[in-house]
């Protein structure tokens, strides 16, 4: 990869310490597309009908999507640079440190996080994703995962803009165990015990693993742990069948035909919290703010007494300019209007053709996030950039629930 070595530092020479992305698009073969991507309406299903539409797209991705059938780099991220494209997986192997701060490279060796917008027409199955311990009997990660539903991509709400997360207080192992044995019956009924919360844009939520959601339909930027684990609890969405597999597929082979090992694996404890919305509700807390711009939380708190991801949204009106300093590197993905990102031109696309490059994603390394990178509204509407980091890389971020002192 010594090519990839000598691209990659050009790269970051030439921009500063922050790097150009193209746009990584993923399909679900089970979900139905929302059509808020900005892709051309011939391009939800560009992969083809048997890989299903295109639901998500990732930024600043390191981590693969684990779909059937899948292309070799399907939800990893390419930076594009000097006429040429290379993995930002490989920029970051070969950089380390260099890329992603030395906190991150000493103790994870790779960029660990990933976020995306997933926007789907329709809810998806109640569902969880492992912790860390469990996802490494599979030789994966776990996988927390945090929402926000941005106002720019949620002019609709599409067909169920409410989300079930956890279990009603109350409800017993035997409940879910019993709904997990009535698989090939229709609709097992697991959503019979749990609750559903509207869904509210500018808001949203932190979802710790193992902890039963079924997200609805607002578009919603995920920071997130890199990992695609996850077990589907229902058995019927829509009235369409969900197939057992994609209940065990991240569980031992040996697991699989058993439903108390499967309901075990919940956190029983977070799934039946009678407070679960104060434990896990998010809305934006202000960061800092100047002359016609303001830097919010969106995502923030941690997850088992541990920071692994938080999230910033950026806003600057016509003719403001600040520059901001971070704790680590970024992925940055602009949500509204034109600007500068340090040299780079910010723009924020009306529609996108499949394969298509635009000038609306960056990665921001450690070293340049620290020093400072300067944003600029050149345009005459808001910009409005989302930005996430990993592990450790905001100390000062609040904690869940802080929204309520403000």
């Amino acid at each position: 990869m010594a090519n990839v070595r000598s691209l990659a530092s050009n790269a970051l020479t030439d921009g500063d310490g922050i790097l150009r992305l193209s746009p990584t698009w993923v399909p679900r073969s089970f979900l139905q597309p929302g059509r808020r991507l900005k892709l051309h309406p011939n391009d939800y299903y560009a992969l083809g009908t048997h890989r299903g539409g295109i639901d998500e797209r990732w930024f600043a991705s390191t981590t693969e999507a684990a779909n059937d059938n899948r292309n070799h780099d399907e939800g990893l991220s390419y930076v594009v640079a000097g006429g040429e494209k290379f993995l930002l997986r490989d920029a970051v192997s070969e950089l380390g440190a260099e890329l992603v701060g030395d906190h991150i490279w000493n103790t994870y060796k790779k960029w660990p996080v990933y976020s995306k917008f997933f926007d789907n027409m329709g809810p998806i199955p109640h569902h969880m994703h492992q912790n860390e311990e469990q996802a490494k009997l599979v030789g994966q990660e776990g996988k927390p995962e945090s929402y926000y539903f941005p106002p720019q991509l949620n002019n609709v709400g599409n067909n169920f803009p409410y989300t079930f997360m956890g279990l009603e207080p109350g409800t017993t192992k035997e409940d879910v165990v019993r709904c997990l044995d009535r698989w090939n019956e229709g609709d097992n009924g697991i959503l019979d015990l749990s609750k559903a919360y509207r869904l509210k844009v500018g808001t949203g939520w932190l979802i710790p693993p193992c902890v039963l959601h079924a997200p609805g339909s607002l578009l919603t930027y995920e920071p997130q742990w890199g990992s695609d684990v996850f077990g589907m609890y229902q058995s019927l969405v829509e009235g369409r069948a969900v197939p057992r597999a994609l209940l065990t597929k991240d569980f031992p082979t040996e697991k699989h035909n058993d439903n108390r090992y499967l309901v075990d694996a919940l956190d029983w404890e977070k799934n039946v919290d009678p407070n679960f919305m104060e434990n896990n509700y998010l809305e934006p807390i202000v960061s800092e703010e100047g002359d016609g711009w303001a830097d919010r939380w969106i995502v923030y708190g941690k997850v088992d007494g541990k920071q692994l991801f938080t999230s910033k949204e950026l806003t600057l009106q016509p003719g403001a300019k600040c520059t901001i300093k971070d704790g680590g590197a970024y992925g940055w993905i602009t949500v509204q209007g034109s600007g500068k990102v340090g040299k780079l031109v910010l723009q924020t696309p009306a529609m996108i053709r499949f394969g298509e490059m635009t000038m609306d994603e960056v990665f921001v390394t450690a070293k340049a996030a620290a020093a400072g990178v300067t944003f600029e509204n050149t345009g005459t509407e808001p910009l409005v950039g989302l930005r996430y980091f990993g592990p450790n890389a905001q100390p000062k971020a609040p904690e869940v629930g802080a929204h309520r002192k403000k």
